[in-house]
C-alpha cells in the first residue's frame, strides 16, 4: 500500500499528465516499486601469525600481505597469487566473496582499539602455534569463544616445537584450554594427545546433517595424518564435544582427529596436524607438503566447511 505523499504525488502527477493530454481520461500511473536487496553477509575471519605460525619450516599464513592479503592481490584466482602455505585456503574463501580475511601479527586482544582486535571478527584461526599464548591473550580468546566466535585450533604432534622454546602445539592449545582466567575446567570438553602418529587418513563417521561434513564446499570423506595427533572427548564436561574424524581403529571418546564443540555462545573445532591444511606453496626456502590436495583425503572441504560453520 502507497503511503499518503506517494498517494498525492500520484494524483498530481495524473492530473498534470491529462491536462497536457499525455493520459487519457480515466487512465492511472502506475508507480513502480523497489526492495532493497539483501546485503551479503560478511563473514570475517582472523588468522593468527603472532605465535611463531613461521618458525622452521611452518609457513602458516595465506598471504606475506599482512594485515590485509588484498593488499598482495585484491583479486587472487590462484592460490599462488598469495604467497604462504594456507594461501589456499584464504583465496577459496575469498573467491566465495563472502568472507574478509585479516592476519594478526601482534598480541590477541578483545574489546580493544586495535584494527585485528578479536572483536572485529566472527572467527579466530590458531595454525600450529608455537609460542605461549599469554595470560591476556588467554582471557581474550576465552572471552572471545564464550560471546560468540569460533575458534579454529589446529595442532601438530608431540615434539613439534619449530622454535626451541621448549612448547609444542600440544602444550600450548592444552594450556590453553586448561590455565586461563576464564574457564580453566575443561570448558571444550576434551584435551588434546601427546602423540606422535606418523601416518593415517582418518575417516569421517557417518551424519548427513553435520554441517562440517556436509557443508557447500562439498562432503568429507577423509583427512591426513602426517606426524600428527589426537584428542581425548570428555563429553562429562561439555556435552556439546563431537569427534568427526577417528584415527583408524578409534572411536567414540578416543581417537578424535577433527572434532567440534560449543561453549557459551561460541563455536571451536580442532583438528589433530597441519600437514592437511599444507598447499604446498610458500615463501623461499621453506619445504612444505601439499596436505590441501592430497588426492586420498578431503582436507579443502573439511577446512573450508569448518569455517562457515564457525562463522555462522
Amino acid at each position: 500500500m502507497f503511503g499518503p505523499g506517494l498517494v498525492m504525488s500520484r494524483r498530481r502527477l495524473t492530473t498534470a499528465l491529462t491536462a497536457l493530454g499525455l493520459l487519457a481520461a480515466g487512465a492511472t500511473v502506475q508507480v513502480a516499486t523497489t526492495t532493497p536487496a539483501a546485503a551479503a553477509t560478511t563473514h570475517r575471519i582472523l588468522f593468527d601469525d603472532g605465535h611463531a605460525e613461521e618458525a622452521g619450516n611452518a609457513d602458516w599464513i595465506i598471504s606475506t600481505s599482512k594485515p590485509d592479503p588484498l593488499s598482495e592481490n585484491s583479486s587472487p584466482s590462484d592460490e599462488t597469487d598469495w604467497t604462504g602455505a594456507l594461501s589456499s585456503w584464504g583465496v577459496a574463501l575469498q573467491q566465495t566473496g563472502d568472507y574478509s580475511l585479516k592476519t594478526a601479527t601482534s598480541a590477541l586482544t578483545y574489546g580493544g582499539s586495535s584494527s585485528t582486535d578479536l572483536s572485529n571478527f566472527d572467527t579466530l584461526v590458531l595454525p600450529e602455534p608455537n609460542t605461549k599464548f599469554t595470560t591476556a591473550e588467554k582471557t581474550a580468546i576465552m572471552n572471545f569463544v564464550k560471546n560468540g566466535g569460533g575458534l579454529f585450533m589446529i595442532s601438530d604432534h608431540t615434539g613439534a616445537d619449530r622454535n626451541n622454546d621448549g612448547y609444542d602445539a600440544v602444550e600450548i592449545l592444552n594450556d590453553l584450554m586448561t590455565n586461563n582466567s576464564v574457564d580453566s575446567d575443561d570448558p571444550f570438553g576434551f584435551s588434546i594427545d601427546s602423540l606422535n602418529i606418523s601416518s593415517g587418513y582418518p575417516a569421517a563417521i557417518s551424519d548427513s546433517s553435520d554441517p562440517v561434513l556436509h557443508g557447500s564446499f562439498g562432503t568429507v570423506t577423509k583427512s591426513l595424518i602426517a606426524n600428527g595427533t589426537t584428542a581425548t572427548l570428555k563429553p562429562s564436561d561439555n556435552s556439546a564435544v563431537k569427534g568427526l574424524l577417528y584415527r583408524s581403529g578409534y572411536s567414540g571418546n578416543t581417537g578424535a582427529f577433527f572434532l567440534t564443540s560449543t561453549y557459551g555462545s561460541g563455536k571451536i573445532a580442532f583438528w589433530g596436524d597441519s600437514s592437511p591444511i599444507d598447499d604446498g606453496t610458500g615463501q623461499s626456502g621453506n619445504t612444505l607438503y601439499d596436505g590441501w590436495n592430497d588426492t586420498g583425503a578431503t582436507n579443502a572441504a573439511l577446512a573450508l566447511n569448518a569455517t562457515e560453520w564457525l562463522s555462522s
